[in-house]
This record gives C-alpha cells, structure tokens and sequence, in this order.
C-alpha cells in the first residue's frame, strides 16, 4: 500500500541516512521500525510508571547487610529539637 507520512526534516534525513548505512530502502527501515512498535507489547497501566521510588530501587537489598555504625537515633544530640517547628516551639 502506498501512503504518505509528515516527517521532520531532521527525522527524515537521519532515517534516510540508517537506512543507507544499513543498505536498506528508506521504507524498508520504516516498515520493520513499524513491526518492532507494533510487536512489542503494550505494558500494563500498573507497570508504567516512569519513575521508581528509591524504596523500589533498594527493596531487594533492604536488612542484608550491617554497616557498623550506630543508629543515630540513639544519641540523644541528633534527637534535639524534634517536633519543634523552626520557631523552638512544640
């Protein structure tokens, strides 16, 4: 089938451009960019998200190793004014 596609020029010349490094006709390299979008499968609306927490990121490793050092928690010096607003007020 014949059609006819707007294209950037900057878009077109760097297709073109693939498709002769690859000895490829221009449509040739659009029909198979059109088949590899077309195959791949759409993810799920819960498996899209664009950016993962730090907790994703990390999750596998949460607990499997001690670093040594203590928790500051359990210096009163790093407690001090918590749950003052910066006023020093309760």
């Amino acid at each position: 089938m014949r059609t006819t596609v707007e294209l950037s020029d900057d878009l077109f010349r760097r297709a073109k451009s693939e498709a002769a490094l690859r000895g490829k006709k221009f449509k040739d390299l659009v029909e198979e960019g059109l088949n590899l979008v077309l195959e791949t499968q759409r993810p799920r609306a819960s498996a899209r998200k664009k950016h993962p927490t730090v907790h994703d990121l990390i999750k596998d490793s949460i607990g499997i190793m001690h670093s040594g050092i203590p928790d500051l928690a359990s210096n009163p010096k790093h407690l001090e004014g918590l749950g003052r607003d910066s006023m020093g007020h309760s």
